[in-house]
């Protein structure tokens, strides 16, 4: 008998809580994400908390949880939540976090069908599927783009864009926005970088034109070099996890990198990306916080930026974490900035609205700590330092437009905007 079902995320976002006995609460979910979820030594499929028994299969970044409380066949358990991720996986083609958002509604109705007041009755694929013939998201949107794709032959119109269009002013603008994840080591080196990007595009274009945009992808630079060209960037990047918006000619894009396609009007996003190699992170922290005795904590924390001296950051935050028995916070700023000890977001919070390139600045903070008459006193877990920020003209991927080329047959020509800007995602540096 299962008391309760839910489907929760790597991050700890619950998709999915179906409660079918008195005595578990809603917020069962959260206990489990701070045993389990948050947990590093935690490997066990089973976990007891108090008299209730967490049953739960992991499928990449997705967690099936079943809860008793009862001594209940563990196997049988696992027989259902095995059968639940096939038969999702059946209906939607993959089991993840957007197929479960997406396709919310039949992911419920199959619990309900599988799980009748917490008992299991029937987990064949295809009698749930002849009983719940719901379509998924997935199998719409691909029937739908089929569809989208006998219009285009039959008629030559294109259902993003009207063929009407006219403009005084031909325009055409790209934002490359790049987000940078790092996490680094108290010794200064990094553990985990990533960048995700995104390329989106505002388009003011009469007509039908026809746009060609090039980057510095390796692949792109690789295949020019034996072709006898010199391309004007050297070096490229290595583009993983490439997502283009529908009006791309994917062909194109695979047969020799270019990206040709046929703009929607107005704003839109034509590609998103994300890339691990060589990237350049806009700034470097150095940290010292040094415990010196069982009342104080004294901290030395130095953030230089790397990225040209010509820009400038704007926006950046940095959290400095301090335990949460802090009691005060002598603050000494050298360079700019403000900063104060803020028990709500957990530790010191130094702003700073402007920060050139090339340059560096020291927090230096005297923590006061309040006496722990407990016995037994919980070692501070030291937690990464968090910085946010802007950097703009700057891409941390080393990804640049090398050229757009607009072709219409009127024959007009085009003006062309393009801006870069980094910002932060998660960007961790343990003390």
């Amino acid at each position: 008998m299962i008391y309760a079902l839910f489907i929760i995320t790597q991050k700890g976002d619950v998709l999915l809580n179906q409660v079918y006995r008195d005595g578990v609460s809603k917020g069962i979910a959260e206990a489990f994400r701070l045993q389990v979820v948050t947990s590093k030594d935690q490997r066990s499929p089973l976990k007891q908390i108090g008299d209730t028994s967490f049953v739960h299969v992991r499928d990449k970044d997705l967690y099936v949880v079943a809860v008793t409380k009862d001594n209940s066949d563990a196997t049988g358990i696992f027989e259902v939540l095995y059968a639940l991720i096939k038969i999702f996986k059946s209906y939607f083609g993959s089991f993840d976090e957007e197929s479960v958002r997406d396709n919310i509604v039949t992911v419920v109705e199959v619990v309900e069908e599988i799980l009748d007041y917490g008992y299991p009755q029937n987990t064949d694929a295809d009698s749930i599927k002849n009983l719940i013939t719901t379509q998924s998201k997935a199998i719409k949107k691909a029937r739908e783009e089929q569809i989208s794709q006998i219009t285009i032959q039959t008629t030559g119109q294109l259902p993003w864009r009207s063929i009407d269009l006219r403009y005084k002013r031909n325009e055409i603008y790209i934002d490359v926005i790049e987000s940078v994840n790092l996490l680094m080591s108290t010794a200064g080196n990094i553990l985990k970088a990533d960048v995700t990007g995104q390329i989106m595009m505002k388009t003011q274009l009469s007509g039908m034109p026809e746009c060609k945009l090039g980057m510095n992808d390796k692949i792109l630079l690789d295949k020019e070099t034996k072709m006898g060209k010199k391309p004007k960037t050297a070096s490229g990047i290595e583009l993983d996890d490439v997502t283009m918006h529908q009006c791309v000619k994917l062909g194109r894009f695979d047969a020799d990198r270019t990206i040709s396609f046929v703009p929607p009007d107005g704003e839109f996003e034509l590609m998103r990306y994300r890339t691990t190699e060589n990237i350049s992170s806009p700034f470097r922290v150095i940290s010292n916080v040094t415990e010196v005795s069982r009342n104080r904590i004294e901290a030395d924390v130095t953030i230089k930026s790397t990225y040209n001296a010509k820009l400038n950051g704007a926006n950046v935050i940095i959290k400095i974490p301090t335990p949460k028995n802090t009691a005060t916070c002598k603050i000494a700023i050298k360079g700019s900035g403000k900063a104060k000890y803020n028990a709500d977001a957990g530790g010191i919070v130094w702003k700073i609205r402007r920060f050139p390139g090339m340059t560096e600045y020291t927090l230096q903070a005297r923590i006061e700590l309040i006496s722990n008459v407990s016995v037994e006193k919980k070692a501070w877990s030291r937690p990464p330092i968090q910085m946010e920020f802007q950097v703009p003209m700057f891409a941390a991927s080393g990804l640049q437009i090398r050229y757009l080329r607009v072709i219409e047959r009127s024959g007009y020509s085009a003006v062309k905007w393009v801006r870069y800007l980094t910002k932060a995602g998660s960007y961790l540096h343990r003390i």
